[in-house]
């Protein structure tokens, strides 16, 4: 049974599920991997969302401000062993609703060109692509996506 909890970057599952993000994106990124894990520090996200299966931590994913009325996507994740179950797309809607409790309007997102699993969830989700915003402008291996939020 699928249960998903809000709780904050201090949670243990969450930084365990984390460690094995980095893990998967170095392998993908490659040499670009430190460019890319400057942006990802986890200090003090407030709003993170953990999905359990039977009491394991399966996924996470969370969300932070980035400017007015718009929240980033962050740290997207699904252990390898409850992947193709739809726990990132129930994830996903689960920090877009929190998005909107919190009002904001849009939220944004950046993925990697070596990540189709993630491009495909986002575009599935009713995410588009945008021009690569902030810290990843001008990165050919980035892709960033928006999706506004209904009110």
């Amino acid at each position: 049974m699928l249960t998903l909890t809000h709780t904050t970057s201090d949670n243990p599952d969450f930084r365990s599920l984390i460690v094995l993000l980095d893990q998967d994106l170095a392998i993908r990124d490659g040499e670009e991997h430190a460019f890319y894990a400057q942006f990802n520090k986890i200090d003090s996200i407030k709003h993170v969302i953990m999905a359990y299966v039977d009491g394991k931590a399966a996924g996470c994913g969370a969300i932070k401000q980035y400017a007015d009325g718009v929240a980033e996507v962050k740290r997207m994740f699904v252990h390898p062993d409850f992947r193709g179950q739809g726990i990132a797309k129930s994830i996903l809607a689960g920090l877009e609703a929190w998005a909107k409790e919190l009002k904001y309007k849009a939220t944004i997102l950046e993925t990697g060109t070596k990540q189709p699993e993630a491009i495909a969830l986002y575009r599935s989700s009713g995410y588009r692509q945008i021009p690569n915003y902030g810290q990843y402008a001008g990165v050919v291996n980035s892709l960033c996506f928006e999706k506004v939020l209904e009110q």
